[in-house]
């Protein structure tokens, strides 16, 4: 028997008590180049979601591209925010991915009250008691925001499952358009994961700037020039 999830129902309590519910998930963490995205939905009521709304790993590609003029439609409004490859190197995945998720809801016209957040940690914060080389990171200043994290939040959370469908979208293209500038990478194909064949190019080209260049990657062993 098939048991069908309401994807609204955390959302519906808090919208219930008052507050203004912002869904939050990031795609690219674990990519070897490219950058984090962050993104962020806000609901203001209890419309469903457009149908098919999961998270978006267990969509096809086609299939999150259809879900995105729906959901931008459906959210009271929705914003991405992004760390590069460069930050990402200069202040560690953590505080990025903060960063991230501070962009994003700085680019919100309405002001959330209550972050619902994929995963086991609090994308708005970070520690930031370190000192760094390079520039400062800007200040985590949604680190107060009364949040709640959820572990694959993304198939529960009508909210952050459209934030990690329409994250996941953007990030594609970015890495689209990457891709037609180094196509050596197949970046247009594993979107800058460690697939065999972006290995094998990192192995025979080395890293460019758009490389996590702080991560492991493989070293170069080729003396071909890109």
């Amino acid at each position: 028997m098939t048991v069908l999830v309401d994807l609204l129902s955390v959302e519906r309590r808090l919208l219930e008590d008052g507050a203004i519910v912002v869904g939050i998930d990031e795609v690219g963490r674990g990519a070897l180049a490219g950058p984090l995205t962050v993104g962020a939905v806000v609901l203001d009521g209890s419309a469903p979601p457009p149908e098919g709304l999961n998270d978006s790993k267990l969509l096809t590609g086609a299939r999150r591209e259809a879900l995105e003029a729906p959901l931008k439609d459906w959210a009271a409004d929705w914003s991405l925010g992004s760390a590069s490859a460069r930050e990402i190197d200069a202040w560690g995945l953590r505080l990025a991915l903060a960063v991230a998720a501070t962009r994003a809801l700085d680019a919100l016209r309405i002001r959330p009250t209550h972050a619902l957040i994929d995963g086991p940690f609090n994308l708005l914060r970070a520690p930031t008691d370190v000192a760094f080389d390079t520039a400062w990171p800007p200040a985590l200043h949604y680190a107060a925001l009364r949040a709640t994290t959820i572990v694959k939040g993304d198939r529960t959370c009508a909210s952050i499952a459209a934030a990690s469908v329409l994250a996941k979208v953007a990030r594609d293209r970015v890495m689209v358009e990457l891709d037609g500038q180094f196509q050596a990478y197949g970046w247009a194909r594993n979107k800058g994961y460690g697939a065999s064949a972006h290995l094998d190019a990192l192995r025979t080209w080395g890293p460019n700037d758009h490389h996590r260049r702080s991560w492991h990657l493989p070293e170069r062993t080729s003396l071909e020039q890109p």
